[in-house]
């Protein structure tokens, strides 16, 4: 009898426990790669900490964050995130929807051609960042190239603040939205056909199935899409750090003109080593991503479903 009472009594407690146990490894990894340095990344954004500075850190309030809200190269960081982010995020999602729908279609080698979408995002984001600098090139490059042949003339791509944004977006559209696309056709393959079908019957033709079944039939991925795309977006930093390699990469072009809020925080901190600044930024950062991805979700919310 006593030894049926134990058995029953583990039995409640791994029924009631075992789930717990199970997904504890990844909150406990969570909270010290991920809750632990938010939180010390919030409290070294109250601190003066430079290690240029001999007195070492000593508490400051929010001074940090009155000193970056006058700041005029944090507001400029802060637009070309921004410009960069419409320049990225939208073609992303509207090219990753055409070509999820091409790649739906029964067409020879289709396997090659979703395997090769995918090819540019498991590429080195420094090689594909250094190949379009060499691409947007001055003097040499092969845009201007074909610019040139069409009587275009040629284009300082680095020196504008609109053309050297359009480099930086296509070097992010060109390495994501293949992700993006295989994600999407992986969703249209599990749209039923007879929809389609009974929209054939009616009379609607391919680009009226397109926008009123498969994207709205989407939009839960699309949804997900934007807001992967939106926190990305937001934080990046490698291109245009390495589209204008040199000792002034940190700046974003001479007259601050790519460069990003992540690139500043970059900037602050490892050229400056002012972390306590570079903190305060990247709590902004973090803050200004929630929102714009909160607005992206609002956005793509409301694709009708009916």
């Amino acid at each position: 009898m006593a030894v049926r009472d134990r058995a029953a009594r583990r039995y409640r407690w791994d029924t009631r426990f075992a789930p717990y146990a199970y997904i504890a490894p990844y909150f406990l990894i969570f909270g010290v790669f991920g809750l632990f340095p938010l939180a010390y990344t919030i409290w070294v954004s109250l601190q003066h900490r430079n290690l240029l500075d001999a007195d070492g850190a000593s508490f400051i309030g929010l001074d940090n964050y009155q000193v970056l809200f006058a700041d005029p190269y944090f507001w400029n960081a802060m637009g070309n995130t921004l410009s960069l982010w419409l320049l990225t995020t939208i073609p992303q999602i509207l090219l990753a929807l055409w070509i999820a729908q091409l790649l739906n279609r029964k067409v020879r080698t289709r396997t090659l051609f979703r395997m090769g979408v995918i090819l540019p995002n498991v590429t080195s984001v420094a090689a594909v960042t250094i190949i379009f600098a060499q691409l947007f090139g001055r003097d040499f490059g092969l845009i201007n190239w074909v610019l040139d042949l069409f009587g275009a003339g040629q284009i300082d791509w680095q020196a504008g603040t609109a053309t050297s944004h359009i480099a930086i977006a296509t070097m992010v559209v060109w390495r994501w939205t293949g992700y993006h696309a295989l994600i999407f056709l992986a969703s249209m393959q599990a749209i039923p056909s007879s929809l389609y079908e009974a929209a054939t019957l009616d009379g609607a033709r391919g680009w009226q199935q397109f926008w009123r079944i498969t994207v709205p039939l989407l939009r839960p991925q699309i949804i997900f899409s934007t807001i992967i795309a939106t926190t990305g977006n937001m934080r990046l930093l490698a291109e245009p750090l390495l589209f204008n390699p040199g000792t002034a990469a940190s700046t974003g072009g001479s007259d601050r003109q790519f460069q990003t809020v992540a690139l500043y925080l970059y900037e602050q901190g490892f050229t400056n080593w002012d972390f306590g600044y570079s903190s305060t930024i990247a709590v902004v950062l973090a803050i200004a991503t929630i929102i714009v991805a909160g607005l992206g979700y609002l956005v793509t919310k409301r694709i009708q479903t009916d």
